[in-house]
């Protein structure tokens, strides 16, 4: 078996978290290194090893556990366009407001 790297997402909230996800990692077999950013909730683990035993074994800490996918924000980039287009709408009567409420005063 050739050297994997996986890539996942993972809820971590606290150094505790990151800890739990360090002891099972440790313990899994083929486990060469692995880097854990709490940050941005990204574990990443190469050797020799599956990415579906990788991902079962972080799992069992009770942290929800996902492969990292590295094209899903296209999706959120339609939302935030959607989002961006609605913001100014409804932003822009209320500061309309705000300013004929501070002409009136």
């Amino acid at each position: 078996m050739t050297e994997t790297t996986v890539v996942l997402k993972v809820g971590m909230s606290c150094q505790g978290c990151v800890g739990a996800v360090q002891r099972v990692l440790g313990k899994m077999e083929g486990v060469e290194s692995f880097d854990i950013d709490l940050k941005e909730q990204k574990v990443t683990v190469k050797g020799n090893v599956q990415p579906e035993a990788v991902l079962q074994t972080v799992s069992k800490t009770g942290k929800k556990t996902s492969f990292w996918e590295a094209e899903p924000p296209a999706a959120p980039e339609e939302k935030a366009t959607e989002t961006s287009l609605e913001t100014p709408v409804n932003a822009e009567p209320e500061k309309k407001a705000t300013d004929e409420a501070a002409t009136t005063a």
